[in-house]
């Protein structure tokens, strides 16, 4: 795990060193083990080394070939790069490290692109070949390590963050407001290759791009709905094959350990760990809040493990806490994030970087196996228009009786008006929108149009892997690597999910419970109290109380009487000062949109306005 940034200049004019050294700077904090730098000519390569598969000096990056013709920069890990590795032997390579680097460079000269579908693993790596003088780059299957760019007429600046890329652009840098649109309304980011700002981009997930001869073409080497495999025939084969994910997940040559929420997902993960490696030694990591009964303290779940694991950590975060990392929190992430739940897992894995280097944890699960709420909406409208009545009587009925809750219901009648009109209650809904930002984004939208608009559950996992997923991802991959850890993610082998999204949506949902194959295959393994829990929190926080505390009620003040965020032209100021006045008298929880008044004005005053 590591951090990789570049430069190629179509110009012709040569990469200096120090623009290098100073992008490598910027991410120093995701390898701060070992670094290397390659300079030839008009081309550029910075590496910063996090050590976790073969610590030694051969594992030095830029790492060359034997014979000198390719270069390879990499971020991530290949896990099954040991099966790879002695394939590579029998046809007569010869490898001077022990690590999955060295395994990629050769699986590439010996199988060009085609060598992308072999690896299990999740990664982003540039290859520049010298006697070609062609540069390939890529990223993995479904975007769990990130890369990003920007190019004009004379440039390719690319790095594994974008402060990377911001350190050494000589243009100003302006705000997406797209992007900020999709943030503030649907609570979305990522689901196109735009960022935050403005011509910075990111490569999509299962995306390469190859440059030769200054010529820059981009184009997709996996596509999820054309590698869908065999459903599975039974749930024992399901937690066969996430055992096996969890297992390749735990090579490494230093302490690994996994974020415990309490919830069904990195329960699943810790119960394996415990049956199938009887790894009672582990480290887990959790964020608690002091007093069980709590609304988001999940301790009456994480405690299912006190007489199983040996080592267990804890922390609580605070509003104290949080306005104390306010700003290395914003510096980390370099964009905005949805909500300080985020911050819950920021603190996580502070906790554990002084335990372990690798940690794994559930990510993934919820868009694998249908586990968020709105889901129900989804599967209620997918039964109406397959004319399922009876299906959708039972259905609404048990989750109902089950959740004595009616947002299923209303995410339902959601899920079923036009376009149009969705974008539409979602603005009336925040009540504060500046009319003419509305106005000028109010056309059409991915996240309306697939991730809302889908018709089946199905349907809707495929749109989360391709539109939704992978700002989950790059939140984790932010707060781990700020500590420099690597996060691991089973519930993402690609083997599983291929096989997974197969399933028919009665696997995901059944009786009013979500994610019912996990639960199924979990039986006699996760304690029943969690394998049977109805409701959902992950490392969620208590930002509405937070939020109307004297530290909090102060800076929210001097942010929405600022001028600057008048400036900005995305929220009226008197109504958002009407609507926060209800939070404080407890009328009205919007603590969502209390975070994102607060993370803009700071992201802005960081990285746009300097």
């Amino acid at each position: 795990m590591c951090g990789i940034c570049g430069i190629v200049n179509f110009n012709k004019k040569p990469v200096e060193e120090i623009s290098i050294r100073k992008m490598m700077l910027e991410i120093k904090h995701r390898g701060p083990d070992d670094d290397g730098v390659y300079i030839k000519d008009n081309i550029g390569l910075g590496f910063n080394r996090l050590s976790i598969i073969d610590l030694t000096k051969s594992g030095h990056q830029p790492m060359f070939d034997e014979s000198g013709r390719y270069v390879i920069i990499f971020n991530g890990e290949i896990y099954n790069y040991i099966e790879i590795r002695d394939e590579l032997k029998s046809k007569g390579y010869r490898f001077k490290s022990s690590g999955d680097s060295e395994v990629l460079l050769y699986s590439y000269i010996e199988w060009g692109k085609d060598c992308l579908n072999r690896f299990n693993g999740m990664f982003a790596f540039a290859i520049w070949d010298l006697t070609e003088k062609k540069m390939f780059i890529v990223r993995d299957r479904f975007g769990v390590k990130p890369f990003y760019y920007y190019l004009d007429n004379d440039t390719f600046i690319f790095g594994s963050e974008i402060c990377a890329i911001l350190s050494v652009m000589d243009k100003k840098i302006k705000q997406n407001d797209d992007t900020i649109f999709d943030y503030i309304v649907f609570n979305r980011t990522d689901q196109t290759e735009s960022t935050f700002f403005e011509n910075i981009l990111k490569l999509q997930h299962g995306s390469f791009i190859e440059i030769e001869n200054n010529k820059f073409t981009k184009g997709k080497w996996y596509n999820l709905t054309e590698n869908l495999g065999k459903p599975f025939e039974s749930p024992d084969e399901f937690a066969e094959l996430l055992s096996s994910s969890i297992g390749l997940r735990l090579r490494s040559d230093v302490p690994v350990g996994v974020c415990l929420s309490g919830g069904l997902d990195s329960s699943a993960i810790v119960s394996l760990l415990l049956k199938d490696f009887n790894q009672k030694d582990i480290n887990t990591f959790s964020a608690v809040f002091n007093k069980e009964g709590h609304k988001y303290d999940e301790s009456g779940y994480i405690n299912e493990y006190r007489n199983l694991i040996e080592n267990m950590f804890f922390i609580s975060p605070t509003s104290d806490s949080l306005m104390g990392d306010i700003n290395n929190f914003v510096r980390a992430h370099n964009e905005p994030v949805t909500s300080t739940s985020h911050y819950a897992q920021f603190k996580v894995m502070e906790l554990a970087k002084a335990n372990v280097v690798v940690t794994l944890d559930g990510q993934g699960a919820d868009e694998l196996l249908a586990g968020y709420h709105y889901f129900f909406g989804i599967y209620f409208k997918e039964l109406l228009m397959k004319v399922k009545l009876l299906k959708l009587s039972s259905e609404i009925f048990n989750y109902t009786v089950t959740h004595r809750d009616l947002y299923g219901l209303k995410t339902f009648l959601y899920f079923l008006a036009p376009s149009f009109l969705k974008t539409k209650m979602r603005v009336i809904e925040k009540g504060y929108l500046e009319k003419e930002f509305y106005k000028n984004h109010s056309g059409d939208n991915v996240v309306v149009d697939n991730i809302y608009g889908s018709n089946s559950i199905y349907e809707a996992l495929i749109n989360h892997f391709e539109y939704k997923l992978e700002h989950l991802l790059k939140w984790e991959d932010r707060n781990s690597m700020w500590y420099s850890l690597e996060a691991r993610v089973p519930f993402l082998d690609y083997r599983l999910v291929e096989r997974t999204l197969s399933m028919d949506s009665s696997f995901k949902i059944r009786k009013g419970m979500t994610k019912f194959l996990l639960r199924d295959s979990m039986k006699n393994i996760l304690p029943e109290k969690i394998r049977m829990r109805k409701d959902k929190i992950g490392f969620n926080t208590p930002e509405d109380e937070w939020f109307r505390t004297p530290v909090f009620r102060k800076m929210i003040y001097d942010i929405l009487d600022s001028k600057s965020f008048a400036s900005r032209g995305y929220v009226e100021v008197k109504k958002a000062k009407e609507l926060y006045s209800k939070h404080l008298n407890n009328k009205v929880n919007i603590s969502r949109d209390i975070w994102k008044w607060i993370n803009i004005e700071l992201w802005f005053k960081e990285f746009i306005d300097k």
